[in-house]
């Protein structure tokens, strides 16, 4: 038997407040030079700002 789906403003509520998130993984030599990495989960709509603040 198939679920019963809703409609409305029930699930369009629901919908919204589910938040994208993205994993960025960013990396940076260190004065040895060897390589590290660092990972955050943002927001989805704040990736590219965070980008952008973190380029080398």
């Amino acid at each position: 038997m198939a679920k019963k789906q809703k409609f409305g403003d029930d699930s369009k509520a629901q919908k919204g407040a589910q938040r994208k998130m993205a994993k960025v993984i960013i990396s940076k030599k260190n004065d040895k030079g060897k390589y590290f990495y660092k990972e955050t989960m943002l927001d989805q709509d704040k990736v590219n700002d965070y980008i952008s603040k973190h380029k080398s």
